[in-house]
């Protein structure tokens, strides 16, 4: 009796074995698959159109642009002024521009002029601001490359964690049956039903809280490029690991030149020695030249000639106090900026040996997870199957293994997108490669 028993579960578990083999070309009926959208953008698009569409960046490039309007102003000359009125007019017959000899009317016109060295100095200042502000919307156009790919990088990784989590449900689905098959022979104990179940549900839970990450990053990415939060984007099986195209000192000299944040301090502390330099010439004075044409009319028999006057004036620079805190207030605009460009050099330099280290430890991770891990945890896995199957191990070894290679698995993709976010950050840490 127990010989035909054992005989017929050798023969259910042949068949379960090849059910099995089917469900991993189509998911159980009672699993939850995950829809996927097709035809979606690409992640060199996404960036492509977040460069060209995003709200933030074309507010920076429209304040980059004001600075260089104002820097077209800088350094013109004041407006010229008119004089118009009239001269030694008599009280008694205000209206009769004859009465006296000396009554005139008068026009004029005068201009300010700054001492020499002050316009070029303004327009100096005005420009490096201007240019100090076109690197900071560089710094961001960076920047926000930077947020598209570790996006794209974190959806991908909720994808493929989706996409093992409905494999890994199919074959929770076959080893519920095949438990509950052996239980109902009398091989199985019904609290292996109730763990497989347990774990089942478990993974469902996973996959709710997996959909709504999908639905939440997947709304940030389009956003970061101006496009409705549930516009599709094409994530790939599978991507290739970035290789870094410089070591770690060329890194550095790299970012050096190129990095836009540093560009701009740098900029940011010339225009604050430009400004050093103006506050300096205010020490001398400015000057108004103006001239003036008076017309007469004829009185009492003369011939009431006209006349003209030139003038020079200027004001007295003797508010020394005042000049002083302009000069004062250059100097630390130029200690500060000299600061946060040394703070940002050695934040970068930090950076840099930061993220090496980390994408080193991602590619190792992923070759040993790809070569060694996950190839061991599919061995185990089938030699526990074929073991519980002729009841020569138990359910939790095998439960234990599924759930091992699951765990592998999405232990898996978390390295692949974390080496390429390290990647993504590197590359808008040193200016890009």
């Amino acid at each position: 009796m127990i010989a035909s028993i054992r005989a017929a579960f050798l023969i259910l578990s042949l068949f379960l074995s090849a059910a099995s083999a089917l469900a991993l070309d189509a998911p159980a009926a009672n699993s939850s698959p995950i829809e996927r959208r097709v035809g979606g953008a690409t992640l060199d698009e996404m960036v492509s159109q977040a460069l060209a569409t995003n709200p933030e960046l074309e507010a920076s490039e429209a304040r980059w642009q004001a600075f260089v309007a104002r820097a077209r102003g800088a350094g013109t000359l004041e407006d010229p002024m008119v004089m118009i009125g009239i001269q030694n007019v008599v009280i008694r017959d205000p209206l009769n521009f004859r009465r006296d000899p000396m009554t005139s009317k008068v026009i004029g016109v005068s201009q300010m002029l700054p001492y020499p060295g002050k316009r070029a100095l303004e327009r100096e200042a005005a420009s490096l601001e201007a240019e100090s502000y076109r690197w900071i919307h560089e710094e961001r156009r960076l920047e926000l490359a930077r947020m598209v790919r570790e996006t794209w990088f974190q959806l991908y990784y909720i994808e493929r964690s989706l996409e093992t989590l409905e494999d890994n449900l199919a074959a929770i689905d076959d080893i519920i049956l095949l438990t509950e098959t052996m239980y109902g022979v009398g091989g199985g104990i019904q609290q292996d039903v109730f763990k497989a179940h347990l774990e089942r549900s478990k993974m469902i839970d996973m996959q709710i809280m997996l959909q709504r990450q999908r639905t939440a990053t997947l709304a940030a990415l389009n956003a970061l490029a101006y496009r409705p939060a549930d516009t599709p984007v094409d994530i790939p099986a599978s991507i290739e690991l970035s290789a870094l195209p410089l070591d770690a000192a060329d890194l550095e000299e790299h970012a050096q030149a190129n990095r836009p944040l540093l560009r701009s301090l740098r900029a940011q502390i010339s225009r604050g020695e430009a400004m050093q330099r103006l506050a300096q010439r205010e020490r001398f004075p400015d000057f108004t030249v103006s001239i003036e044409y008076m017309q007469r009319e004829p009185t009492m028999g003369e011939m009431g000639d006209d006349m003209y006057s030139l003038g020079l004036s200027f004001n007295l620079p003797i508010q020394r106090q005042r000049r002083h805190a302009m000069v004062a207030e250059a100097g630390s605009d130029i200690r500060m900026g000299g600061a946060e460009l040394n703070e940002t050099r050695n934040a970068i330099r930090a950076g840099v040996a930061e993220l090496l280290a980390r994408i080193e430890e991602g590619s190792r991770r992923v070759e040993l997870y790809r070569d060694a891990i996950l190839p061991q945890a599919e061995l185990s896995l089938e030699s526990a199957t074929s073991a519980y199957q002729v009841g020569r191990a138990d359910f939790m070894t095998l439960l234990d293994s599924q759930m091992t290679l699951f765990n592998y698995e999405q232990a898996f993709h978390e390295a692949v997108a974390e080496h390429e976010m390290a990647v993504a950050q590197l590359e808008a840490l040193v200016g890009g490669f």
